[in-house]
């Protein structure tokens, strides 16, 4: 290919080409399109390419290339289109990226590519859509992006960008989608934004925003998607946001927000998914579809809200005679309780003093052991009611068990209901630094994902040592698979929407925490299912919290079963591994059984390359080793099925290289699974089920 002197176009998109490029595809200087996107291309980007000024557009996406990305470029004075996303580059942008004066789409996403956003970047006044997403990116947003006047799309999310919003963002009249989610930016939400009345995704989720919400969003009157949640935002919800009719998601939850939700909000009837949990927000619920649908987690842990609600009390009701009475006997009674307080706070002196002096006689490193990490709550206290609650731990309360230690239901005197792992004594044995490991516990219990199991904290005492976290109803994947009863209630939408969920919960685990955080043990035992049948990933911090060597895994050898072949021989672990247990769980899932011996078959050394994955038609049709208690899927069910087991068969490769990352199949199963690019296919839909 380095002898095509007159090249103009190339594609090779969409294979599962392996290697390095040739080295002079622009030898003869006309190449205009380069198109080889999904694929498994490594190495560095071909030299020529740097002096290729015919080049018009470049989609180098879904690879694994490297190269420093300030110095394998050139300038392109004709380029239109250049797409870098999903691939290994790193260092510094440059300035030259803003002499592209005819550049419309500029994609970096998904990279190692740090340093500042170079404000020259505002010169390239073409440009529609900049995703520079996902990367390591610092510094200050750079006021002169305001400059691009056709720009569309802007997503920053995922970086360590900082400092404040720059108002010239209202000079953006044309902007549809901003995301900003997941940076260090702060200060005031500028009330400018209510300028860029073309919005329709407006995400800054994850940031430091403190103060109030400016009530000029509410003059946004296009937006379909607000997430502000996991800021520092206080005071009320303004008024204004009840005139956003065509919202459809609203997300608010994780901050400190106060008073009512404003009654405005009975007139958005296009919402349809709302989170307002982790707030101090008081009073009735809006009278519409979104809060009434709403589950108790998207509620939960404010001051003192009620309505028609999942977990909610009614509101109360208007007053009455009865009523009347009622509250001089509420009225009343505190003042008796307060007199009998009295006398059981002298009472608890006595004892608090008698304890003291036998405290006072155990040996200090007794005392100095005991390690309270519970956010929000007293940490000794939830220990107490822990520990009565389960009755010391008795047998009756237990729900599961599991290699670090055994699970118990615990009824709090909120009758909130916790799960409890109450750590084998080998285990807490380990744990040399408590400070270390009180800081570990805080960065765990702040994840907050909709398919992870929350953490609340962990209690170390010299008796008994446990982690806290939500009790999820149903309990585990496996539970419901194993049993006859419930795997028929558990349907093909069911089993489709669970895969996804933990798609994207160890999406979140391996690219949106820092550092990323692997599992090391996703098994069907540790994917809990609630009422509505929503998959919640437990036990992912047990074992980062419990090895000081986050990359050996001799300690910890996994599930047998789940574990990638290659531990056998590297003992080394990566998020690769966790691809290959998600590939289990999405074949078990499906099958309604541990797929050992299809995995075995299908990666037999007869069965194919050490290339490509083996087609399933050549051991059995997919309908023969589907879960046969319930019917075969049909239709839109049918398409998810057989994407599913495509993206679980790639995940199974032998190569840890050749697996995808949890991000991309993440991506490709929020798509509602249409047809796989042919990178992922080996077997059609008609072989399948005919």
């Amino acid at each position: 290919m380095n002898n095509l002197t007159h090249l103009k176009y190339l594609s090779l998109g969409i294979n599962e080409f392996t290697g390095q490029l040739p080295l002079d595809l622009c030898h003869g200087g006309v190449l205009e399109d380069f198109i080889v996107d999904h694929n498994y291309f490594s190495g560095s980007i071909p030299k020529s390419l740097k002096n290729c000024t015919s080049l018009y557009r470049v989609s180098l996406d879904w690879n694994q290339l490297t190269g420093n990305i300030s110095e394998v470029f050139g300038v392109y004075p004709h380029l239109d289109y250049i797409d870098l996303s999903y691939n290994n580059f790193y260092g510094e942008l440059s300035s030259k990226w803003g002499d592209y004066r005819n550049m419309t789409s500029l994609k970096i996403s998904n990279n190692n590519v740090s340093g500042e956003i170079p404000p020259e970047l505002g010169k390239a006044t073409q440009l529609h859509l900049i995703d520079l997403s996902s990367n390591q990116l610092k510094g200050a947003i750079p006021k002169d992006l305001g400059g691009l006047k056709l720009l569309y799309k802007l997503l920053l999310n995922n970086n360590h960008l900082s400092g404040a919003i720059p108002l010239d963002i209202k000079m953006l009249s044309n902007l549809q989608i901003l995301n900003l989610a997941s940076n260090n930016l702060s200060g005031l939400i500028p009330k400018q934004l209510g300028e860029c009345s073309n919005l329709l995704l407006l995400n800054l989720s994850g940031n430091k925003f403190r103060e109030s919400i400016p009530g000029e969003i509410g003059f946004l009157l296009s937006l379909q998607d607000l997430d502000l949640s996991c800021n520092f935002l206080t005071r009320e919800i303004p008024r204004q946001l009840g005139q956003l009719q065509r919202l459809e998601t609203l997300n608010v939850s994780h901050n400190m927000l106060s008073g009512r939700i404003p009654s405005t909000f009975k007139d958005m009837l296009s919402l349809t998914t709302v989170d307002i949990s982790s707030n101090k927000l008081q009073g009735p619920i809006p009278d519409i579809k979104a809060f009434h649908n709403a589950s108790f987690e998207a509620l939960r842990d404010n001051m003192g809200i009620c309505g028609n609600a999942s977990g909610l009390k009614p509101c109360n009701l208007p007053r009455s005679s009865k009523t009347v009475n009622k509250l001089v006997v509420l009225i009343a009674l505190p003042l008796l309780g307060s007199l009998l307080l009295v006398f059981v706070v002298i009472g608890a002196l006595f004892i608090l003093c008698k304890r003291a002096r036998k405290r006072n006689a155990e040996p200090e490193n007794e005392q100095d052991r005991n390690t309270f990490t519970i956010l929000g709550h007293d940490g000794k206290k939830l220990y107490e009611n822990i520990v009565e609650a389960t009755e010391e731990f008795n047998s009756n309360y237990c729900i599961g068990e599991g290699g670090y230690g055994t699970v118990y239901k615990a009824v709090m005197p909120t009758e909130q209901v916790v799960a409890v792992k109450k750590l084998h004594r080998s285990q807490t044995e380990k744990l040399s630094d408590f400070k270390a490991f009180e800081k570990e516990v805080c960065v765990l219990a702040n994840i907050r994902h909709r398919n992870i199991v929350k953490m609340y904290g962990f209690c170390s005492h010299a008796k008994h040592s446990f982690l806290v976290y939500e009790f999820i109803e149903r309990g585990s994947l496996r539970k419901i698979i194993t049993s006859e009863e419930q795997a028929i209630e558990f349907d093909w939408r069911r089993r489709l929407n669970v895969v996804k969920g933990v798609g994207g919960a160890l999406s979140y685990l391996h690219h949106s925490c820092s550092p990323p955080i692997i599992h090391r043990d996703i098994t069907s035992n540790n994917i809990l299912l609630d009422l509505e049948y929503e998959a919640h990933v437990s036990d992912f911090g047990t074992a980062r919290l419990l090895m000081t060597d986050s990359s050996n895994w001799t300690s910890f050898a996994g599930t047998f079963g789940y574990t990638a072949p290659e531990l056998a021989y590297t003992m080394k672990v990566t998020e690769k591994c966790d691809v290959y247990s998600f590939g289990v769980v999405t074949m078990e899932v499906m099958t309604g059984r541990h797929p050992g011996d299809l995995i075995s078959a299908l990666l037999s050394p007869g069965s194919s390359s050490s290339s490509s994955m083996p087609p399933i038609a050549q051991h059995a049709l997919l309908k023969d080793v589907l879960d046969h208690r319930i019917s075969l899927p049909k239709k839109g069910a049918a398409e998810g099925v057989v994407h599913m087991m495509k993206i679980a068969l790639v995940c199974l490769h032998a190569n840890p290289q050749s697996r995808p990352t949890m991000e991309k199949i993440s991506f490709e199963l929020t798509t509602k699974w249409p047809p796989l690019p042919k990178a992922f296919c080996t077997i059609s839909l008609g072989d399948l089920f005919s």
